[in-house]
């Protein structure tokens, strides 16, 4: 029996994230145009820095973000690979501090400040409670991460049309999660003048039926569900022990395992 996991909910085989950095004033205008297209992004905020001339106020970050992602990006922006290591627990656990009592919930997610890390910041991750954590080194595909702890993204959004493009068009000959993956600051589009160009991109890919637009950590939770469901030796019966509905293709057809469920994989 072929089982693969090659969905994502709702039986879709591609997903979009965005991911935004420093949380600017600029990322007012920024989630007013992606609500607009139905585009949902994580926001990785130095909370060291809310309420400074330029950035947001701590007092709107719940409402602003909801229906997006509050992230962790250190208090006050360091380069983590230059710092000792109580400095990196610091800047991290009290970032997720002060972060979850703006949202109202576990932050769990982090971006490198200056894309800066090395294996001893990463070491340190599990113990911080950060589940996945955004470099900048974008690599041009929309393959899944081996490690989200070290997740790259496909592109900066200065090339978001080119590849937006790419991926709308995109027909693996195998089934796959396809995952475009954008990151940048909501000042470039200021600074460049070009926010038509975030319009342009959403008039293309959002709201399209065939897309699944999901936030960083949802991305992050959906796949611990699917790698965590437990299966018979035979393949014939699945068991999803987690909240979440899952979805994988047995015999190439969509198949939803839902939460709690026990099911038998017939097609």
């Amino acid at each position: 029996m072929r089982i693969r996991f090659d969905l994502f909910p709702g039986g879709k085989s591609k997903a979009l994230t965005l991911s935004y950095d420093d949380g600017r004033e600029f990322d007012r205008e920024m989630v007013r145009i992606l609500n607009r297209y139905g585009i949902r992004a994580t926001f990785h905020l130095n909370s060291g820095f809310l309420g400074k001339p330029g950035y947001l106020e701590r007092s709107e970050v719940k409402e602003l973000f909801s229906g997006h992602e509050v992230s962790g990006h250190t208090v006050n922006h360091p380069f983590l690979n230059m710092s000792p290591k109580e400095r990196i627990a610091d800047e991290i656990l009290q970032d997720r501090s002060a972060l979850e009592q703006l949202a109202e919930y576990p932050v769990k997610g982090l971006s490198f400040p200056y894309g800066a890390w090395n294996k001893e910041v990463v070491a340190l991750l599990p113990a911080l409670g950060v589940e996945y954590a955004r470099t900048t080194n974008h690599h041009g595909g929309f393959h899944m991460p081996d490690d989200f702890l070290l997740w790259s993204p496909t592109c900066h959004h200065r090339d978001m049309l080119e590849f937006g493009q790419k991926f709308i068009d995109d027909q693996p000959r195998h089934p796959r999660l396809s995952l475009l993956y954008v990151w940048g600051h909501s000042y470039e589009f200021n600074n460049n003048n070009n926010w038509d160009q975030l319009e342009q991109f959403g008039e293309r890919i959002g709201r399209r039926p065939d897309v699944w637009y999901a936030t960083n950590i949802e991305i992050v939770l959906y796949m611990t569900a699917l790698r965590q469901l437990r299966f018979a030796v035979s393949g014939e019966w699945v068991h999803n022990a987690s909240a979440l509905s899952v979805w994988l293709s047995v015999e190439g057809q969509a198949v939803e395992i839902q939460p709690g469920e026990t099911k038998r994989l017939v097609v």
